[in-house]
């Protein structure tokens, strides 16, 4: 094998493919990336829950595959200089890596050893823009549970509903909910459930661009193609939560607010609370105006954020500092409407202009008295 190709060419795939290349595995070729030179140069990872592979145009001489180590292989093209660089292999499996006056020398793996990965059997496709299925992915994977005994909600339910695609990820304390209109080449409705883990790679490998991310859903699968990359991870199986039961639909006090203000007014309290102690954020909103609270026991901080809408009703309520934070920064609008009912139901954070584009719900905590 011999090919030649322009450094960040190649230092862009290598680092892609990179995130899916097992850190430790039984299957020692999983650890590298596997390489092969045909028309162009294809560069693929794989853990065997996830792959990516991409393609790039290089000028091959001999066409051949080999397996690299990933970590060794990535670090060695991004300390070479910029320009063309050269992968041959001679003596059997030696491979050289040549870059102006650099010259590295390593011993590759057969590539007959590294697993194929799963083809996606076509069942469902639609496609969706790079900065729309970024900011949906990031607006929501905050929420995905970390709880490998409940290993559905370690995913997020992507649900197509005609033109519609919902994308939903809960975590047993809160839920993040995102909307968004997309082109279904498929008329039937369509769900399935996408790792988190997968879900934080794609957003990477997405672009501030209008071009399409086509998914393709199959039975156990499912493929994510980003221009010259591809994605393929497995579906997880199982029940996901019915979230339209679940986000109360009716509330007794809706107020209305700046979400910038109160982000900064949340935070400042927040600076006080550590992961030792934990202690809750206390909420009371009285008439049109809504105050923060929090006492750990050595230190006390207040806050104010006006607030449109409640006139007259009064509630005290307590939230994790964090999930009511990672909830308001995520929400995609500059104006935000916070519903609740009482001290032991949950708060909903929606659009104020009252369209569907997202539903954030947290859990309260229960407050001690004084505290």
């Amino acid at each position: 094998m011999k090919f030649s190709c322009e450094k960040y060419l190649l230092q862009a795939a290598v680092t892609t493919a990179g995130r899916c290349a097992a850190a430790k595995s039984p299957i020692p070729a999983l650890e590298g990336l596997l390489i092969q030179a045909g028309a162009d140069v294809k560069v693929t990872g794989y853990d065997l829950k996830k792959g990516i592979y991409t393609t790039i145009p290089a000028d091959v001489a001999e066409p051949g595959s080999i397996v690299l180590g990933a970590r060794l292989l990535n670090d060695i093209v991004r300390s070479l200089p910029d320009g063309i660089v050269t992968v041959y292999t001679e003596n059997a499996l030696n491979t050289r890596i040549q870059c102006g006056d650099s010259n590295f020398s390593t011993v590759a793996s057969d590539s007959g050893d590294y697993p194929e990965l799963p083809s996606v059997d076509r069942e469902r496709s639609i496609r969706v823009p790079q900065n729309i299925l970024s900011k949906m992915i990031r607006q929501t994977v905050f929420s995905v549970s970390d709880n490998e005994s409940r290993p559905v909600y370690t995913g997020e339910l992507f649900e197509v509903k005609g033109d519609t695609l919902t994308v939903v990820a809960v975590d047993g304390y809160r839920l993040a909910l995102r909307r968004e209109t997309v082109e279904a080449e498929d008329v039937e409705d369509c769900s399935f459930i996408v790792p988190g883990a997968t879900l934080n790679d794609l957003e990477k490998l997405c672009g501030d661009t209008e071009e399409k991310v086509a998914i393709t859903v199959g039975s156990k699968h499912i493929s994510f193609v980003v221009g010259d990359t591809v994605l393929v991870s497995r579906r997880l199986e199982g029940e996901f939560l019915n979230y339209e039961r679940s986000i109360p639909s009716e509330f007794s006090i809706v107020a209305e607010t700046d979400k910038d203000e109160l982000v900064k007014a949340v935070s400042r309290v927040s600076i006080i609370i550590d992961e030792r102690t934990k202690n809750p954020l206390r909420l009371s909103i009285e008439g049109e105006n809504l105050t923060i609270f929090c006492n750990t026991g050595i230190s006390q901080a207040k806050d104010q954020c006006p607030v449109k809408g409640p006139k007259g009703a009064s509630l005290e309520i307590g939230f994790n500092n964090r999930y009511l934070l990672d909830a308001l920064k995520a929400a995609p609008a500059d104006t935000v409407k916070l519903c609740f009912n009482n001290a032991s139901s949950p708060c909903v954070v929606l659009p104020a202009d009252g369209s569907s584009a997202f539903s954030y719900m947290i859990l309260p905590v229960r407050l001690k008295a004084g505290v």
